[in-house]
């Protein structure tokens, strides 16, 4: 799955947002996101309020990689969930059909022994949807259609020329 080129698809989306709602008021957390393995923020749900989201994004995907990085020299293929607690404030990580990061905030208000329950249940959850949406690119190449980045008929030239003063 992680050789496929990532598209996502409005119902998929849908789905996701639903199943992160979810997580976000079954485990009583104070915001859930989810993060692709490069740091781009897929979808949020819950109290965002001043939260610089996107460096979050890429900070969760590059505290993953360091995470991987320390397994690998200690013999370890990864550590699929990563938890961080604060005084006030605590994460727990988990990677998603070896393709994506979950990221879950939490307070006093939960436990990480509640998280990480309805944590499992959604990463299944989130599992099926990303199959799903690998199902269809397969489908859409079986049919010759091209799956291409919004970005492959810009040229360097564009590009430059969007910079000139």
């Amino acid at each position: 799955m992680s050789n496929t080129a990532m598209v996502m698809y409005e119902e998929e989306y849908q789905q996701i947002k639903s199943i992160i709602a979810k997580l976000c008021d079954d485990a009583n957390a104070k915001m859930v996101f989810l993060v692709d393995k490069n740091g781009q923020q897929i979808a949020s749900h819950g109290e965002i309020g001043n939260i610089d989201t996107t460096s979050l994004a890429s900070l969760t995907a590059g505290n993953v990689a360091a995470t991987d990085g320390l397994a690998r020299l200690i013999g370890e293929k990864e550590f699929p969930v990563l938890s961080h607690e604060g005084e006030k404030d605590n994460i727990h990580i988990s990677i998603v059909a070896q393709r994506v990061i979950l990221v879950v905030i939490f307070d006093e208000r939960s436990s990480l022994g509640l998280v990480r329950l309805r944590v499992k249940r959604a990463s299944n959850e989130l599992t099926e949807v990303f199959d799903s949406i690998v199902r269809k690119i397969e489908a859409e190449k079986e049919r010759g259609a091209e799956l291409e980045s919004p970005f492959a008929e810009i040229t360097d030239e564009d590009i430059d020329n969007l910079f000139r003063e």
